[in-house]
């Protein structure tokens, strides 16, 4: 394990990837952030029980949407496994549809969506919990460049508006040069500043 964050208790496991770049840049938010994660998690806010909606947002490189579920549906689950009722569920998950500009495709299966609509609804799973912290492991990887600008628009307007930390992981230059701050993964370690974030 390596400190990546000095000062802090944030390690990452030493990551076995095939080319030098990506040992260098590579940064897996379940691998490289699970004490964060695990942290975060066994914490109250306001306090509700561990667990529960509202600290932590993910969104992960592909959507992982479930193939059975609708659109709602997968919204949804996190929030009823969390212990909402199904129709606080269903309201959040559908304001979260509409803040995405998904709302019409509701009751769509994940197959009837293109990739940038599904990544989109990955994004409004993450945002109806109403986290404190969104962690965004390369939502665009798999995106083409207008639909990559519109989801990390999306991750950074949800941001500001729940008042959440967004942390981002990209290789892509386009993205990074659209946040407020960036760091550097180089050598097992998070390094801050640095004009080139990967």
């Amino acid at each position: 394990m390596t400190r990546i964050l000095p000062g802090t208790d944030v390690y990452a496991r030493d990551l076995d990837t095939p080319t030098p770049r990506a040992r260098r840049c590579r940064f897996n938010t379940l691998t490289s952030t699970h004490g964060l994660i695990t942290r975060i998690w066994s914490l109250p806010v306001d306090g509700s029980p561990a667990g529960r909606p509202g600290l932590l947002g993910l969104v992960f490189q592909g959507p992982s949407l479930l193939p059975p579920l609708d659109v709602t549906e997968n919204v949804a689950l996190p929030l009823l496994l969390a212990g909402c009722t199904e129709t606080q569920a269903r309201e959040r998950a559908a304001a979260a549809l509409r803040d995405v500009g998904l709302d019409e495709f509701a009751t769509r299966l994940p197959e009837e969506l293109s990739g940038g609509q599904a990544q989109r609804v990955a994004v409004a799973r993450a945002l109806a919990a109403r986290p404190r912290l969104i962690l965004a492991d390369e939502p665009t990887g798999q995106l083409d460049s207008a639909h990559a600008a519109q989801v990390v628009g999306l991750l950074l307007d949800a941001a500001t508006l729940l008042g959440a930390a967004l942390v981002l992981s990209t290789h892509d230059l386009t993205i990074a040069d659209r946040l407020p701050g960036r760091w550097q993964m180089a050598d097992g370690l998070m390094i801050a500043g640095g004009d080139d974030p990967c």
